[in-house]
């Protein structure tokens, strides 16, 4: 598989992760590492941060639709 924006501007690069959102593939140099935290507990209280966040893979797209950024 391909990374869908270097397909855009003309190169071949591998795709090395797919957008979790979306589901595009991507290259290092467009893949956008977010980590979440990601907490436990019972209803309703207490909860508390998981110590180790879960990763998330996103296109450029996706990142700034969901952070605005």
């Amino acid at each position: 598989m391909k990374c869908y924006y270097c397909a855009l501007e003309g190169g071949e690069s591998e795709a090395v992760a797919i957008c979790i959102v979306c589901g595009m593939g991507l290259c290092m140099e467009h893949a956008i590492r977010k980590d979440v935290d990601v907490w436990e507990g019972g209803y309703p209280f207490p909860s508390r941060r998981v110590k180790a966040p879960l990763p998330r893979i996103l296109c450029p797209e996706c990142y700034a639709a969901l952070y605005g950024k």
